[in-house]
């Protein structure tokens, strides 16, 4: 049996360090986790029986995975809503003092909260099919069998097996350790990782980075220390994000401005005017609801949930929704080489003695280091594919040193067949030996053809001392290959062309990884930099990032340090990766952005994973965002516009005290053709433009001016059809006038939002268009509307006016982007 073989079975090898642990005895203390007697667990695990046993007592981490909201909360979220209550019940009042034609905006509300409870709930049902495929599933061990059972089949007791990468998923006590080292920092905020003994404490939320073992889960459900935090950070919530605060800001204006005008309209309109009180009320309603820009939460929630779906299709888990719209903003995104630009496995290529070492005897020493450990990283498992552990006597490791990402190097002690001792490590040259070594000028002309090599030395003394690299005796150079992923380049190229800088960040040597983003067409690869040569000043750092492309030898909080130092210069950073020491630099990135084949934690941290570990899906979360915030930036401005010529309108109403020039039917017509239908296909159009800060301002800057203009235009031929019209049928004639000026206006400013034009923008420009003229042509649409154009002159006028109002609109439009950029 190999050593490989022995370990993961649960047996050691005589003469090997034993792994501490804690051995069979009394219960774990399921509220005090702290250091625990050395006779509290069993190393094979619980029983078949005890597992039933804690199941029937309800002792089962049941925290639900919840990657969504519930139907329940989806419906409540979409139905209770401040503007649908307004708007319910002016609609109750509509129904019985006015025909149904009046009371059409109603239904309007309810199909749009339909759709968005619809379209929601299929993002729901993506996510959680998604949430399944992407769970982690810890190793645990029962009846001394080890075996992956889902998060929420823990019970109370359970033995846990770690590894590197492996994330802490409850709390718990050590019982077993060998060179354990956890990683505490997402939870405690210290960066260096804390080495564990057998009895210590480990929290949920914690992740291991070096060496392995197992604990006994003290803790499970929501009482463990993370669970409330894990639970809240998985659901499907429509969480702050610029987009949405900004929307939230917008209707908190709306609501302060529709208030007092609605209170003057009514005064106004049922008070003063003294007139019909159904029509007054019509007319008070058709004043007040237009104000609402009801549809714009609606548009938001659906084109969020429709990226949502589109990208599960692209096996893309969006486990925070405002990730969507993050990545869209990005201009600065960080690789990991390893399993982004490059495939995991690895190909060992050549292997040269030094020192006149044996190449026979070399290869024993490889194949022994493989057997040492039972995690073994993607450079080793190289190593273990081409010189597998021999089937007749093999070496006994007595020590081992885990590979550690801010170590740069592994090792093991050996007692060989000969009786002999050896100690061996395994790692980066450039640390393992001298600046002045003659080997590192033949490893730099190896790493400029873009392969990986690591040094095999031979060392003195124990293995845990801090200078057992130090004196190690150069033995051989194993060369290894890695594969490139064959859609990386054009990946590369699209972030190029969308002046997104791209940085590889690696702990692989700097030259090494230029070669490797150098054949993948990486603009400014040939600028690499040695992260052991960054400065610590984070300004100087920060142009140091900007300067240069490349960066190797990096360490796990050199990559945290890195992405502060790009934010501190205002970049919006995405990050990606999917080793363990990628999680610090994830979770401080604007985005993270993990691979689904990643490790427990780094898939925990990240806003984004890539189930299908295709870093060329990144473009495609890129672009959804982008079309999610470019078009309700759009279509955000045709709701404003309308809010704010009908709060203007309310005002002029009430300081000229005139009727109200419209009922509630006009208004639902103007809506649906002029913003409802047109903004639901502008919000759901290709948009490549990146993203940019300050939504709201970029929203009103168009907006209250085409409201302004929009709203005196109408009144204007308002009041000219007031003085022209005599007779009871007057009002409806002025109506239609003033209908027909601010349908006109509107489908202006529909036409300038519809810029660039497309062949499908302009056929949905025209069909609105076409739509208005059907009704006004057609005699029983015109009663049902109650829209009839009478005599030439005042709908000509109509028409001028709307012309000078759709000059106005572009001289405005044009002098905004001139002096309000942006």
């Amino acid at each position: 049996m190999t050593q490989r073989a022995l370990r993961s079975s649960g047996e050691h090898t005589p003469g090997r360090r034993r792994p501490a642990r804690i051995d069979a005895g009394s219960e774990l203390d399921p509220v005090h986790p702290i250091k625990l007697p050395a006779t509290a667990v069993r190393t094979s695990g619980l029983t078949a029986a005890e597992v039933a046993e804690r199941i029937a007592r309800g002792e089962v981490n049941d925290v639900p995975v919840r990657s969504s909201r519930s139907v329940h909360e989806i419906v409540r979220a979409n139905v209770f809503t401040r503007f649908n209550l307004i708007i319910g019940v002016l609609w109750l009042i509509m129904l019985f003092v006015a025909p149904i034609q009046d009371s059409l905006f109603g239904f309007v509300i309810i199909a749009n909260t339909g759709i968005g409870i619809v379209q929601e709930w299929r993002a729901k049902k993506t996510l959680d099919s998604l949430a399944v495929i992407g769970e982690a599933k810890p190793t645990v061990r029962r009846d001394g069998v080890a075996a992956e059972i889902s998060t929420s089949e823990i019970v109370l007791g359970d033995l846990v097996e770690l590894g590197p990468g492996d994330k802490v998923v409850v709390d718990g006590a050590v019982a077993e350790a060998d060179n354990l080292e956890i990683d505490e920092s997402l939870l405690t905020g210290e960066a260096d990782p804390v080495l564990k003994q057998a009895g210590d404490p480990v929290m949920s939320g914690s992740f291991v980075v070096a060496g392995g073992g197992a604990f006994s889960a003290t803790k499970v459900g929501r009482e463990a220390y993370a669970a409330q935090l894990a639970e809240e950070a998985s659901r499907f919530t429509l969480v702050q994000s610029e987009l949405r605060s900004g929307i939230s800001t917008i209707l908190k204006y709306v609501t302060w401005m529709m208030v007092p005008t609605a209170i003057g309209l009514i005064i106004s309109q049922l008070v003063v005017k003294n007139s019909n009180v159904r029509d007054s009320i019509a007319r008070t309603v058709g004043g007040i609801v237009p104000m609402i820009p009801e549809g714009l939460v609606l548009l938001t929630s659906v084109a969020f949930a429709i990226g949502v779906v589109r990208l599960g299709r692209k096996q893309c888990l969006v486990q925070e929704l405002p990730a969507i719209e993050g990545l869209a903003r990005v201009d600065v995104v960080c690789l990991d080489k390893t399993g982004t630009l490059t495939e995991g496995g690895m190909d060992v290529t050549e292997v040269r003695p030094l020192n006149g070492a044996d190449d026979p005897y070399i290869r024993q020493v490889l194949s022994a280091l493989g057997a040492s450990d039972p995690r073994p990283n993607a450079s080793l498992q190289a190593i273990i594919d081409a010189y597998p552990s021999p089937n007749g006597e093999a070496w006994r490791c007595t020590e081992a040193l885990p590979f550690s990402s801010a170590r740069k190097y592994s090792g093991a002690a050996f007692v060989e067949t000969d009786g002999r001792s050896s100690t061996w490590l395994l790692g980066a040259p450039d640390v393992l030996l001298p600046d002045e070594d003659p080997a590192l000028g033949e490893i730099e002309q190896l790493n400029e053809q873009g392969l990986r090599v690591l040094l095999l030395a031979r060392a003195e003394g124990e293995l845990e001392g801090p200078e057992i690299a130090h004196g190690a005796v150069p033995t051989a150079l194993i060369v290894l290959e890695q594969r490139l992923r064959p859609d990386a380049g054009d990946t590369l190229r699209y972030f190029a062309d969308q002046r997104v800088a791209t940085k590889v960040i690696s702990g692989d040597n700097a030259v090494s990884v230029g070669a490797v983003a150098g054949k993948l067409g990486l603009p400014g690869a040939e600028h690499t930099l040695d992260a052991r040569r960054l400065p610590t000043d984070p300004d100087d750092m920060a142009t140091a990032m900007e300067e240069n492309a490349v960066f190797g030898r990096v360490t796990p909080q050199q990559k945290r340090e890195m992405v502060a130092a790009l934010q501190s210069r205002g970049h919006t950073v995405a990050m990606t990766g999917d080793g363990v020491n990628d999680v610090l630099a994830l979770k401080d990135a604007d985005i993270g952005v993990s691979m689904g084949s990643g490790s427990e934690a780094t898939r925990a941290v990240a806003q984004i994973v890539l189930l299908n570990n295709s870093f060329a899906t990144l473009p495609s979360v890129v672009a959804e965002g982008r079309r999610v915030i470019g078009n309700i930036t759009r279509v955000a401005t045709l709701f404003l516009t309308k809010t704010v010529y009908s709060v203007l309108l309310a005002i002029l109403v009430v300081c000229f005290q005139v009727e109200y020039p419209f009922l509630p039917r006009h208004l639902t017509l103007l809506s649906t053709l002029t913003i409802g239908v047109p903004a639901f296909f502008l919000a759901l159009a290709p948009n490549k433009e990146r993203a940019r800060p300050h939504f709201v301002r970029r929203v009103m800057r168009y907006s209250v001016p085409s409201g302004v203009i929009a709203g005196i235009a109408t009144f204007v031929t308002y009041l000219v059809a007031r003085h022209y019209y005599t007779g009871t049928e007057a009002l409806g004639a002025e109506t239609s006038a003033a209908t027909l000026t601010l349908f006109l206006v509107s489908m202006w400013v529909l036409a300038i939002i519809a810029r660039p034009y497309t062949w499908w923008r302009i056929v949905l420009v025209a069909s609105m268009g076409a739509a208005f003229l059907i009704v006004l042509m057609v005699p029983w649409l015109q009663n049902f509307f109650a829209l009839k154009l009478v005599g030439a002159v005042i709908p000509w006028t109509a028409v001028g006016i709307a012309v000078v109002a759709a000059a106005a609109l572009e001289f405005t439009w044009r002098l905004v982007s001139r002096r309000f950029p942006a």
